[in-house]
């Protein structure tokens, strides 16, 4: 069956009534990330949320945790797995190379519109409100290029960080044109489409294989269509060393736990 009659068979599945909107997260393999796929589904509930949580899985997650997800309240939808043109490990992190499997949510046509979250993130307040964003946009928090693991990047080299774009200018004289804004993609709102699916999955074939493997390439895709949208909807730990003058910890809504320490 094609991919555009299985997602359409998928969102016909879903029934009438269903809600349009859903958060949704990645999980795969056996590992403790289940854990934090379980704590995020209960930090949604606990802030009442209106929106269910879907869980896209890989198929060696094993039945156990699926039912786990499941007595959680959680959507479970099976994804074949996307690779990188070649075999390559030339991550940030060896196991990203399993992240561009998230590019199969874009399938999930029985929804709207979707807000992706890493497992690793908490969510403390109320968030339902980003999806009456306007549509059209891929939104998400900038990241900051300060830590040792973008020690590979022009950014990192020269000391410049675009959440303190003052503090360093970007040498236009020797490197050209600033970069565009780069997002952390542990969290963003989408819009499922079969088309920009389709055309992910093809780019993917021709695109080199980067340091920080999906997130990279989402950016080099979405950069056209990207808003940034506050740091209390992304923030990631190193923030509170690298740039606390941006962190408003009074109003932070999602802590993303991942960090070098």
């Amino acid at each position: 069956m094609a991919p555009e009659m299985v997602a359409r068979a998928a969102a016909k599945a879903a029934g009438k009534g269903k809600s349009s909107k859903a958060y949704v997260t990645f999980l795969a393999g056996d590992g403790d990330y289940v854990k934090g796929a379980v704590g995020l589904a209960k930090g949604l509930r606990k802030v009442g949320s209106a929106y269910p949580m879907v869980v896209a899985v890989l198929p060696d997650v094993p039945e156990s945790h699926r039912r786990l997800l499941a007595s959680q309240g959680c959507i479970i939808r099976e994804i074949e797995p996307v690779y990188p043109p070649e075999s390559q490990t030339q991550f940030a992190m060896a196991y990203y190379v399993i992240n561009y499997s998230k590019l199969r949510i874009w399938e999930f046509l029985e929804y709207q519109k979707m807000l992706y979250l890493d497992a690793d993130i908490q969510v403390n307040e109320n968030i339902d409100h980003l999806f009456d964003l306007p549509d059209g946009h891929f939104y998400a928090v900038m990241d900051c290029f300060c830590e040792k693991t973008w020690s590979h990047t022009p950014q990192y080299k020269i000391g410049y960080c675009q959440q303190c774009p003052d503090r360093v200018a970007w040498p236009t004289d020797e490197l050209g044109p600033p970069p565009s804004l780069y997002f952390n993609a542990g969290m963003f709102v989408h819009e499922p489409s079969i088309a920009t699916c389709e055309s992910l999955l093809a780019t993917l074939k021709s695109s080199p294989v980067t340091p920080f493997a999906e997130q990279d390439f989402l950016n080099m895709f979405f950069k056209d269509i990207y808003k940034p949208i506050p740091l209390i909807y992304n923030l990631v730990l190193a923030m509170l060393w690298r740039h606390p003058e941006n962190v408003e910890l009074e109003k932070v809504k999602v802590v993303h736990y991942c960090a070098a320490v």
